[in-house]
């Protein structure tokens, strides 16, 4: 990708660009589908949210969902805002350094596949197919 170097981890913007990459990479039902839920790219989870999760060290945490799968969703559901996946830039870049086998591209979509699979109520068969890790 355009102005991504291999030797500065990407900024922000540039993490936003690789897992917009990977939403575009995704089989059409799947990719149109995963427009409709918002996607937060932050350095870390916010500590509230660790502490609520009971996660002590912030680099555990790669990537959320929030919301209501779609499997659970009921239209006497009221509207709570849009669901959301969160990607943690820090830890994955941890993760990334620590795979020293993978792009980095590969592991955003990897984690943005498995927070879409609880978006959408995928099981493990269904995340292969997509996912091949």
């Amino acid at each position: 990708m355009t102005g991504i170097s291999n030797s500065v981890p990407p900024d922000l913007d540039e993490f936003a660009a690789l897992a917009d990459a990977a939403i575009n990479a995704l089989p059409t039902p799947a990719r149109d589908a995963a427009r409709s839920v918002a996607l937060r790219i932050e350095e870390f989870a916010p500590n509230d949210l660790l502490r609520e999760m009971g996660i002590e060290n912030p680099f555990d945490l790669t990537g959320l969902y929030e919301g209501i799968p779609l499997t659970e969703k009921s239209v006497m559901d009221q509207p709570h805002g849009p669901d959301v996946i969160w990607l943690f830039r820090r830890p994955i870049l941890e993760e990334w350094i620590d795979r020293e086998n993978v792009t980095l591209s590969a592991l955003i979509s990897h984690v943005l596949v498995h927070e879409l699979a609880h978006h959408f109520g995928w099981d493990d068969q269904d995340i292969a197919k997509i996912d091949r890790w």
